[in-house]
């Protein structure tokens, strides 16, 4: 079973008198540089002179500098900015401030694990990887409760490595719920095939697929685009809440029948084939590869799908239909 840290396991005291210094002020960057703040931690933050991040960390109050000033400054540096930048960031401003028994902290293992960042080996490389987006991070922390988290240790130089990323654990508020204990290797090998195969590469090309099955069959897409799309979040709120027994139970019993009945014939093993292949490229690196080449050839490939998936018809019926539903714009 897994290892699993609480508030009681954590000494946020270990953060007293270390500056951390957040890369990149974008949706986890604000939330756990503001959760750090208001836990007592004191924080800068790393951006682009005259960015969208560096406005918005100036207007929270934060002090905001270039990466190479803010890593020669600060004990504990993370990194936070998108994981292709990671690289290249850490090369041009990071490395040359890193000072020995510093910390080097992630939230996603891609770059570490696929060597886009190679760090010194006097200086401790932790991941703490919280289970929600930013938004949510920064809100659950303000209603006194918080997410589960990730911890890993890649490398432990000054032999204080885990009690460093628990104590931050607890600083943004994730130790509340529970910090589970894993690898860099494991959390990034299971964060990529869980996005490509199921939660967002899978799911979205189920809906279309769906959609494109119903029109085809000359039902009108508006009523399509309910069906497969809309409903959708009415099913993963139940699985959410209580996992896929509990969704079982809350729907009817012929949706039930049909889940049971029909689903293993969509997702068979041929799908399940496919999904060890997909693993197969992220365990041996040849996604990691292809998306390095990808972001340092301009990104063609990915442009040109983003493109073509913004003009499918499910992306035009959508847009009219929640013009009916003011209430999703938030």
């Amino acid at each position: 079973m897994a290892k699993i840290y609480y508030d009681r396991n954590c000494d946020l005291k270990i953060l007293d008198g270390k500056v951390i210094g957040i890369v990149g002020y974008g949706s986890q960057g604000h939330a756990q540089a503001q959760n750090l703040r208001d836990s007592g931690s004191q924080v800068i933050v790393a951006e682009v002179e005259g960015s969208p991040g560096w406005n918005n960390a100036k207007e929270a109050g934060f002090k905001v500098a270039d990466a190479a000033k803010v890593a020669a400054e600060a004990d504990i540096i993370s990194m936070l900015a998108p994981d292709e930048l990671h690289g290249k960031i850490y090369a041009q401003f990071v490395a040359g401030g890193l000072a020995a028994n510093n910390t080097l902290l992630f939230s996603h293992g891609f770059s570490i694990h696929y060597g886009q960042v190679v760090p010194p080996p006097n200086v401790d490389v932790v991941m703490i990887a919280p289970k929600c987006p930013g938004h949510m991070l920064r809100q659950l922390y303000t209603e006194e409760i918080g997410p589960p988290a990730i911890i890993a240790v890649h490398q432990d130089a000054t032999g204080k490595a885990k009690d460093i990323a628990l104590a931050y654990a607890a600083g943004i508020g994730c130790s509340r719920a529970g910090v589970i204990e894993t690898t860099f290797a494991e959390e990034t090998e299971t964060d990529l095939f869980g996005e490509q195969a199921v939660l967002c590469g899978g799911i979205t090309s189920l809906i279309k697929a769906g959609f494109e099955t119903l029109v085809e069959a000359g039902y009108q897409p508006e009523i399509a685009y309910f069906e497969v799309l809309h409903e959708l979040k009415l099913i993963v709120d139940l699985i959410y809440q209580g996992g896929l027994s509990y969704m079982r139970y809350s729907v009817s019993d012929t949706a039930e029948y049909g889940d049971l009945t029909r689903g293993p014939r969509v997702i068979d093993e041929m799908v399940k084939d496919e999904m060890a292949q997909i693993l197969a490229d992220i365990q041996d690196g040849t996604f990691a590869k292809e998306w390095i080449l990808e972001n340092q050839a301009g990104r063609p490939v990915y442009n040109s799908l983003k493109r073509m998936e913004s003009e499918h018809l499910i992306e035009e019926v959508g847009a009219e239909l929640r013009q009916m539903m003011p209430w999703l714009k938030g």
